[in-house]
C-alpha cells in the first residue's frame, strides 16, 4: 500500500526528530540507533528526497489543494535535516582540535604528502553514493585463513597496487555486540583511504558468540595480529608497526589488543609471539566491559548480553574474567598512542564511556592520547561514506600518518 505524501513527511519528521534527540533507555537504545544512525548518515539524500516529493505533491495538486499538514512536516523535516547536515559537517572542526591538541598545532609538517584542500574538504563527488565502496588505487586479497577453523578464521587484505614493500600496517576488527558481523562489512571506507594512501590493511574475521565463548575472540584476534607478524611482508607490509582499528565491539577488542601485549592467557599455544601494536583507534568501542564504573548501561550489557550470550558466566562470581576482558581495567604505563573516537548521541555504547576511557589512559600513559567526540554523531556513523565519516577517516588518516612518522618516539 503506497503511504500518503502526509503519511510520507510525517514518518520523515519522525525520524528526523530522533536523529536530532535520540530515544534513550534499554529498550529505545537499539531502534533509536538504527533509525537514527541512518537518517543522520544520509540527510543529504532524505532532504532531496524530501524536497523532491514536496515539489512532486504540489506539481499534482497545485498549493490551493496541497496537503497543509503534509507540507508542514516537510518544511520541520528539511529544517531538521538542514540541522543535521551542519552537525556533520562539525566533525571536521572536532577532529582537527583533537590532533592540535594532542599532537601540536604544527603536526601536519612532518606528514608526507602534506595534506591539500581536498584532503580538508567534503568529497560531495563520493558522497553521491555511498553504498558503492571501491578503489581504483587498491587491490584486495580475500579469504586468507590467518588459523584453522573455517571462515571465522579468514582475514582480507586491502593494499596499493602500485608494488611496494615496507608498509604501515593497519588491523582492522569488526564489531556486531561479539555475536555478529564479518569482515566485509565494516572499516571499509577508512581502509579503502588508508590503501589509496600507501598502507596495508587487514580486516578480520573472528569467533562470534554464543557458539564461541569469551575469550576465543580476542585470542583469534591475536592469532591474527600473529599472522600479520610473519606473513604481511609478502603482500608489502611492515610487521614491525601495527596499528589496530575497530567498531564498537571491534572497538573493545581492538583497545584490548593494544593494551594487553603478549598476555600468555590470551595466547596459548602461541605465547612467544610478539602482540604488541604500535598505536590504537578505537572508534565507538565498549571500554567498560565489566561494568566496573557501575553505570546503568554498562551494568545491562553485562547482565543481558555479555553473561548471557558473549562470556557466559556469572559476573558475581567470576568477576575477574570480566575485568581481565575490560580495557578500562586494564589501562596502565605501557599503553600505547591511542585515538578514540566516539559519537555524541552514541544510544547503544554511552559517550561517558569513552570520556573515562580516555580520563585513565592520559593519567596513566605518557604517550598520545587523542580524543574526538563526534558532535551529533550516532553509533556506527562511518559504516559507509558520508559527510561525518569522511572527516574523521582523513582525521584518522592525518594521526596514523603522524604516528608512523615519530614511530621512534611516540610509540617506543
Amino acid at each position: 500500500m503506497r503511504l500518503s505524501f502526509r503519511a510520507r513527511r510525517a514518518a520523515q519528521l519522525a525520524l528526523t526528530a530522533n536523529a536530532l534527540r535520540p530515544l534513550r533507555g534499554t529498550h529505545w537504545g537499539f531502534p533509536a540507533f538504527v533509525t537514527g544512525w541512518i537518517t543522520s548518515e544520509l540527510a543529504p539524500h532524505l532532504l532531496a528526497l524530501t524536497l523532491t516529493d514536496t515539489a512532486a505533491h504540489l506539481a499534482r495538486r497545485g498549493v490551493r489543494d496541497a496537503d497543509r499538514v503534509g507540507l508542514a512536516a516537510a518544511a520541520l523535516s528539511t529544517a531538521g535535516l538542514g540541522s543535521l547536515i551542519a552537525s556533520a559537517q562539525q566533525a571536521r572542526t572536532a577532529v582537527e582540535q583533537a590532533l592540535v591538541d594532542t599532537l601540536g598545532p604544527g603536526y601536519t609538517d612532518v606528514l608526507r604528502p602534506p595534506p591539500s584542500a581536498s584532503d580538508l574538504a567534503t568529497p560531495w563527488g563520493q558522497l553521491v553514493l555511498p553504498f558503492r565502496m571501491r578503489h581504483a588505487d587498491v587491490r584486495t586479497d580475500r579469504n586468507i585463513a590467518y588459523f584453522q577453523g573455517g571462515r571465522r578464521f579468514l582475514l582480507d587484505v586491502y593494499r596499493p597496487r602500485e608494488p611496494g614493500s615496507g608498509r604501515p600496517v593497519l588491523l582492522q576488527v569488526h564489531g556486531g555486540a561479539w555475536v555478529s558481523g564479518n569482515k566485509e562489512q565494516q572499516g571499509l571506507p577508512l581502509m579503502l583511504h588508508m590503501a589509496a594512501r600507501g598502507w596495508v590493511c587487514v580486516a578480520i574475521n573472528y569467533p562470534l558468540s554464543p557458539a564461541a565463548r569469551w575469550p576465543q575472540h580476542i585470542v583469534a584476534a591475536k592469532r591474527a595480529l600473529a599472522w600479520v607478524r610473519t606473513r604481511i611482508a609478502d603482500y608489502g607490509g611492515d610487521p614491525s608497526f601495527v596499528a589496530a582499528t575497530g567498531g564498537s565491539a571491534g572497538g573493545h577488542l581492538a583497545a584490548l589488543l593494544a593494551l594487553t601485549p603478549n598476555d600468555p592467557a590470551f595466547q596459548p599455544g602461541f605465547e612467544e609471539v610478539d602482540t604488541s601494536v604500535q598505536v590504537c583507534v578505537p572508534h565507538y568501542g565498549v571500554y567498560d566491559f565489566a561494568a566496573t564504573t557501575g553505570a546503568p548501561a554498562s551494568q545491562a550489557r553485562l547482565r543481558y548480553l555479555l553473561a548471557r550470550y558473549v562470556v557466559g558466566k556469572d559476573p558475581r562470581l567470576s568477576l575477574e574474567d570480566y575485568v581481565a576482558a575490560s580495557p578500562l581495567d586494564r589501562v596502565g604505563p605501557s599503553a600505547p598512542p591511542f585515538f578514540v573516537i566516539h559519537g555524541e548521541h552514541d544510544t547503544l555504547v554511552p559517550v561517558r564511556e569513552a570520556r573515562e576511557f580516555v580520563r585513565r589512559l592520559r593519567e596513566a600513559s605518557p604517550r598520545p592520547v587523542a580524543y574526538a567526540e563526534i558532535p551529533g554523531a550516532q553509533h556506527a556513523f562511518d559504516i559507509f561514506p558520508s559527510i561525518r565519516s569522511a572527516h574523521v577517516v582523513r582525521g584518522v588518516q592525518r594521526f596514523l600518518d603522524w604516528m608512523y612518522a615519530h614511530r621512534d618516539t611516540a610509540t617506543g
